[in-house]
């Protein structure tokens, strides 16, 4: 890793970039996901409208040592 092949992880743990070599991870934005289910929550208990539907936040790749670009042929 990275020569053969690449590895990339998800939730990005505190102890991932002590890891050799340290993983690439994909990190969610878990605070803007709990906020926004609070604010909906309360709002419910409220009596508000809450709108259905789905939420979409965006992640961030964090790069680091055990991805490559692709071997030549």
């Amino acid at each position: 890793v990275p020569g053969d092949v690449s590895v990339i992880g998800y939730d990005d743990s505190p102890l991932i970039p002590m890891t050799n070599p340290p993983l690439t991870t994909v990190r969610q934005p878990v605070t803007a996901i709990a906020r926004s289910a609070v604010t909906t929550l309360l709002a419910a208990i409220a009596g508000e409208d809450v709108p259905d539907g789905e939420m979409f936040f965006s992640p961030d790749l964090i790069v680091r040592g055990s991805t490559g670009p692709a071997p030549k042929e």
